[in-house]
């Protein structure tokens, strides 16, 4: 039997021809190797190499800034970054197909990149690029990840931080905004050039004549003309003009709360929250990382925290009944809540789900956590604002009539809990270590001035934020 064979790609001419018909292999057996196109005269598919031979993380450092009160830090590459997780959104061909167009970019203009992609979205892509590209089970990116892009809205990047959620270090996320609201993801994908040539050149030392403006050589193809003074560095292969050394990419470090989830015997189950969606099943049960240390003194093995960007939920579920939760602040009893629910937010999760339940609205730079109630059956208990080092319980109470309640990490990871399960928060410890390195928070990198914009350069964009995508305070009536 005859079949008309698949046409060629884009690149090629569209026409049809008859072959004799042969058996596809399903693409989701396909091994990590090179894969062709079944189309005749279309040009090779991308080769999908394992990350395991790529060089191990470059771990920036970050500064805050002389002469600024912004609370915005700089980001410092000791030397150019290597390996870019490219993170779209999922379940979106606009997405797709401006990844495709951007890793086209980064591998034509900065050809020593290493592009890197989660399996499934690596069987997304690697048709529409012709040079290599690397993926890998998503539970090593913490050891191979120099930097994060992402091309979605704020889920996107929860998906990013996610993979980093049993780990102290985040690398730094450069978001554009493909997203509904897109209210963490600052940048907006026609500015792809600048914005990754800011991030990517953070720091590099390079003298410049022109540092409003570093980015509108290369944007328009224009070649630098001025003599590289840091090649001891890495950077001489770097095209273009660089930051210069009194300027650099700006930084928000978002606050993440530690959480430990333990049964009626004390004992710790973080590793029973189930991840909730495909693109989490990769989800770590423990961290290789300190977090296996006994504490001093004792044979006992410190649990792992599971770190949250947003918010700790536990909730009622499918339940009837209102539950009941006792809420301790440092080993002190505050008061037994009777509610849908309870949400715990870090000041950038405010804006979320903590918002929607009447919360209060906290700017990412304070240092703090939110009580927030879900529909609560007095309406004397408001949303509370504390600081970050604040240890909270949240203990379900024997009186729950239903037995269980529901606790969630971010959206990404949920187990049902029984009566006497404690839930442990507190905010996650951030700042330099004795050895330089940085550890704690989700690094974001800052939209900054354009050429001829005034806007103050450490203006974190928040405000704007609230106005143009929020509507806050948004006058009723006004069309």
């Amino acid at each position: 039997m005859l079949l008309p064979c698949k046409p060629p790609s884009r690149a090629g001419l569209v026409r049809l021809a008859w072959a004799p018909a042969r058996l596809v292999q399903p693409r989701s057996t396909y091994p990590l190797r090179r894969l062709y196109s079944t189309a005749t005269g279309s040009p090779r598919a991308a080769e999908i190499r394992d990350v395991v031979h790529l060089p191990r993380r470059i771990t920036p450092k970050y500064r805050e800034p002389p002469m600024t009160t912004s609370g915005l830090l700089s980001l410092q590459w000791p030397t150019p970054p290597r390996n870019i997780l490219l993170m779209p959104k999922l379940g979106s061909p606009q997405a797709i197909r401006s990844t495709i167009d951007f890793a086209k970019h980064l591998q034509s203009t900065y050809p020593d990149l290493n592009l890197i992609f989660e399996p499934r979205v690596a069987q997304m892509v690697h048709e529409g690029v012709n040079f290599p590209i690397y993926t890998c089970d998503p539970s090593l990116f913490p050891d191979k990840i120099d930097m994060i892009t992402t091309l979605g809205g704020d889920g996107t990047i929860l998906r990013a931080a996610s993979h980093f959620s049993m780990y102290s270090s985040v690398p730094p996320i450069l978001a554009f905004n493909f997203g509904t609201i897109g209210f963490l993801a600052e940048w907006k994908f026609e500015e792809y050039k600048r914005a990754w040539r800011e991030a990517y050149m953070s720091g590099s030392g390079v003298p410049v004549r022109d540092l409003l403006t570093p980015h509108t050589r290369v944007a328009s193809g224009e070649k630098s003309d001025e003599p590289d003074h840091d090649t001891a560095s890495g950077w001489h292969s770097s095209p273009g003009k660089s930051m210069g050394p009194s300027r650099a990419a700006k930084i928000l470090l978002r606050h993440r709360l530690k959480v430990g989830v333990y049964d009626p015997n004390g004992e710790n189950i973080n590793s029973q929250l189930s991840p909730t969606t495909r693109s989490q099943a990769h989800l770590p049960a423990s961290s290789p990382e300190e977090d296996t240390n006994t504490t001093p003194g004792s044979r006992k093995t410190v649990p792992p925290a599971i770190h949250a960007l947003n918010e700790i939920l536990i909730h009622r579920g499918p339940n009837p009944h209102l539950a009941i939760i006792d809420i301790y602040l440092n080993n002190r009893f505050l008061t037994e809540a009777v509610a849908d629910g309870i949400l715990l937010s870090s000041p950038t999760g405010s804006t979320a789900y903590s918002l929607s339940a009447g919360g209060s609205i906290v700017h990412p730079l304070v240092k703090s956590l939110l009580i927030t109630p879900i529909c609560p059956r007095s309406l004397s208990f408001r949303p509370l604002v504390l600081p970050l080092s604040t240890k909270v319980t949240l203990r379900v109470s024997n009186k729950n009539r239903d037995g269980e309640l529901e606790v969630s990490i971010d959206g990404k990871r949920s187990t049902s809990v029984p009566v006497g399960t404690e839930i442990r928060v507190e905010g996650e410890n951030v700042g330099e270590t004795s050895d330089g390195s940085w550890r704690g928070g989700v690094p974001c990198v800052i939209c900054g001035p354009g050429k001829g914009d005034t806007t103050d350069f450490d203006d974190d964009g928040w405000v704007g934020g609230l106005n143009g995508l929020l509507m806050f305070n948004y006058p009723i009536g006004r069309g």
